[in-house]
């Protein structure tokens, strides 16, 4: 189940049913990245619940009886310190100077980081840095990766590297991201043109706007509600008047226009979840973390040297299935070993999904 977008409003209140697609319901955030608020605890709830019995596992298994008095992280814990470090991300960007584009690209690519992996993992500081410098790319305001770390105390350029392949694979590779900063920009350029517009209030309105924006990400607006909507929202809570004045001129027909009808829980999700998290409650969840992080991603552990070894003998095995697919092929004359490589590959793809 997802929210009405401002396009299906605009829809709703048109007599016309061939209304073209919107660009925004073409791209890979809105088939990819929408969901329910039940949705969205329901997916962290299970993540969280596999990570604990992995882990649990990993532990048992290098010492029996060992997982007995940890006290693993709950979902809710594991959301509230990505938050912390969601927040984080505006700091950097501050040192920076990067542009407003960098930071809402990065909060989201971390956030959807965690809808995929858990903090027991992967800890949000090393994704938080990963995520960020991969914004810079994908959003064309490149760093070099040794500027980038040497400015960042205690982070070496392996810190942000290790991580980059996972955090694109975890994104699905989906990049391009829309975001309400641009849609809010689109408000008040309408706004403008209105009648009887004070352009001092209407720069006021804009940039209490624009605070609100910036608490949404720290929410999970995006993943319920279209750019748009949250925009509107956000100007609605710098200017009620305004907000209703831009809405009524986009729907002169309509004595209520309906995209009015959505504001009232984005902007309360806002008010509700839009501020930092208390940093005593998440220092608290941090040093738990320390005593159930996954020992299979902690280096010179021994459930991290069993599973490298494992990782490495399913490697070999891929390379001796490739060599002897080749070696059959050349034998039989097929100089591509058509056949024989679709099998290699399939069964490599398998020993992949293992490995996750």
């Amino acid at each position: 189940m997802t929210a009405p977008s401002v396009q299906d409003a605009q829809q709703a209140s048109s007599s016309s049913s061939s209304t073209p697609q919107s660009l925004y319901e073409g791209s890979t955030q809105f088939r990819h990245w929408r969901f329910s608020p039940e949705q969205l605890a329901q997916m962290r709830s299970t993540l969280n619940q596999g990570a604990v019995s992995a882990i649990r596992d990993a532990f048992e298994a290098d010492s029996p009886g060992s997982s007995a008095n940890v006290s693993f992280l709950t979902a809710e814990e594991e959301h509230l310190l990505v938050k912390l470090y969601v927040g984080k991300i505006a700091q950097l960007c501050g040192h920076f100077r990067f542009p407003e584009e960098v930071e809402a690209t990065a909060v989201s690519y971390m956030k959807r980081f965690y809808l995929k992996n858990t903090v027991m993992d992967w800890h949000p500081k090393n994704v938080m840095l990963t995520a960020l410098f991969l914004a810079t790319k994908t959003t064309n305001h490149p760093i070099s990766l040794e500027s980038y770390a040497s400015q960042i105390p205690r982070t070496a350029p392996s810190d942000v590297l290790d991580l980059e392949f996972l955090v694109a694979q975890s994104l699905g590779f989906d990049f391009a991201v829309w975001h309400s900063h641009r849609a809010l920009w689109g408000i008040w350029l309408d706004v403008q043109t209105l009648p009887d517009i004070s352009i001092e209030e209407l720069s006021r309105a804009y940039e209490t706007a624009l605070g609100h924006v910036r608490a949404a990400r720290l929410t999970d607006a995006e993943f319920i509600y279209t750019p748009s909507q949250i925009a509107l929202a956000c100007f609605s809570l710098a200017s009620p008047t305004l907000a209703s004045a831009w809405a009524r001129a986009k729907f002169p027909s309509t004595p209520h226009p309906p995209v009015l009808d959505v504001l009232e829980p984005i902007k309360a999700l806002i008010l509700r979840d839009g501020s930092p998290p208390n940093v005593e409650a998440v220092r608290e969840v941090d040093r738990r973390l320390r005593l159930c992080k996954n020992p299979e991603k902690i280096p010179g552990t021994n459930a991290y040297n069993k599973k490298q070894q494992e990782l490495e003998r399913k490697a070999d095995e891929k390379r001796r299935r490739k060599a002897e697919a080749a070696r059959i092929a050349m034998e039989e004359g097929d100089p591509f070993g058509s056949v024989l490589a679709k099998k290699a590959v399939a069964a490599d793809m398998d020993d992949d999904d293992d490995d996750d």
